[in-house]
């Protein structure tokens, strides 16, 4: 077999994951920006707390190709914990609503309930009928007042778009699709829905998400500190910092593609990439009142926080001095003056430790996004460049998709490189 030299751009989970793949096929070098691996899934310690910078990652999969390839590196008994998602939904005035709300109509309000049950009457008399866009989709299949009191206000907190503006097909795979039969039959018995995503999940025992990802990054030919800011086209190959390498799997921002490739054209797709609509987020860490959820989701019109992520709960590692804490999460950017505001309204008293802004965390798409991306990665592939992970496809990928993704691309790459 001959040997052919690839360039991985970006140590998150998708660079580290398409590494692993390939490195028994080719040689593989990895360009990473930061002085650490992770990417989105990064986490720091903050005052004997462990603190994730985005989010609060988990890992589990319905692709048993996945749990496989991700098992094959880690000790699943002995470096694990494993949960049942125990998440609520905080209401206005704090009152708490299993989740998902559909399957805990019987907890609300006498009226509120009333009017759920009727919407559903409504629905099964009607039929289900073709949804265009996301606020349809909603509206169709849980009716309008679980749109308003949740759906909509929650919605519209994390995406701050019109819903009548997100496609179906981006969020494909992360929306709940229950028949009316469904809701009602988990009313009447007090069901939980195990097959939502993430239903029961994996976390490390420590160091949470960055566990992962310095595990992952063990046995890989990792360039750290290394800002990559040019990638030219030299005759058959492709040129990073005088090295030269038969492919690229871009895992950065596509928004950058523009600045850094060189003699190859990509000025046609500048406008559509320029224009992709994203969201940063604002990501608190707080100690917080004891409680047993691991998500809190947060419809309240009082604030503008989405989420609160008990990280606390996923592994009594994460936790100093006996006090919980968690991270919650704001959408684009906002200073601490706004924070202590908006904490001071918020359910379980969290107290501010610290805050992150990470600029890029909630790609957006319209109807056009995924189609024209297509066209542009089938353009690029020829060259043997290819885009891979969340902000290089433009997809909102958990970690698992990513792996997904990552397995599924070097498949690809494998038959080429044969």
């Amino acid at each position: 077999m001959e040997i052919s030299d690839i360039a991985v751009i970006g140590a998150g989970i998708s660079g580290l994951s398409i590494a692993h793949c390939l490195k028994e096929h080719a040689q593989v070098k990895v360009f990473e920006a930061d002085v650490q691996p992770g990417g989105l899934i990064k986490c720091d310690n903050v005052n004997g707390y462990l603190y994730h910078k985005v989010g609060g990652h988990v890992f589990n999969s319905k692709r048993q190709d996945v749990l496989d390839w991700f098992w094959s590196f880690f000790d699943k008994q002995n470096e694990f914990v494993q949960a049942s998602r125990n998440a609520v939904i905080s209401m206005p005035g704090q009152q708490l609503v299993g989740y998902p709300i559909e399957n805990h109509i019987y907890t609300l309000e006498t009226s509120l309930m009333k009017k759920i049950i009727g919407d559903l009457l409504y629905i099964t008399k009607q039929g289900y009928t073709p949804a265009i866009n996301f606020e349809e989709f909603l509206k169709i299949h849980f009716g309008n007042t679980l749109f308003d009191i949740y759906f909509q206000p929650y919605n519209k907190k994390i995406w701050k778009t019109n819903l009548t503006e997100i496609p179906l097909s981006w969020l494909e795979g992360k929306l709940p699709m229950p028949t009316i039969e469904d809701i009602l039959y988990n009313n009447f018995n007090r069901e939980k829905d195990h097959n939502m995503v993430h239903s029961s999940f994996y976390y490390a025992k420590n160091n949470g998400s960055q566990f992962l990802a310095n595990r992952l990054a063990e046995g890989l030919d990792i360039s750290f500190n290394s800002i990559v800011n040019a990638i030219k086209r030299v005759g058959k190959f492709w040129e990073i910092n005088g090295e030269q390498f038969d492919k690229i799997i871009f895992c950065g921002n596509i928004k950058d593609l523009s600045k850094i490739i060189r003699g190859f054209y990509v000025n046609t797709y500048k406008c559509f990439i320029d224009n992709l609509a994203y969201h940063g987020t604002t990501t608190v860490l707080c100690e917080i009142e004891q409680n047993p959820y691991s998500w809190i989701y947060l419809p309240d019109k009082a604030y503008s926080a989405h989420r609160i992520i008990c990280t606390g709960n996923f592994s009594p590692f994460n936790n100093c001095n006996d006090k919980m804490t968690a991270t919650i999460e704001f959408t684009d950017e906002l200073p601490k003056r706004d924070i202590d505001l908006q904490l001071n309204k918020m359910p379980f008293s969290p107290k501010y430790l610290t805050h992150h802004y990470t600029p890029y965390t909630y790609p957006i798409q319209n109807a056009n996004t995924r189609k024209t991306i297509g066209v542009l990665k089938s353009e690029l592939e020829k060259e043997n460049f290819y885009l891979l992970g969340r902000f290089a496809e433009w997809e909102y990928y958990n970690m698992d998709a990513a792996i997904v993704a990552a397995i599924d691309l070097s498949k690809q790459i494998k038959q080429i490189i044969k």
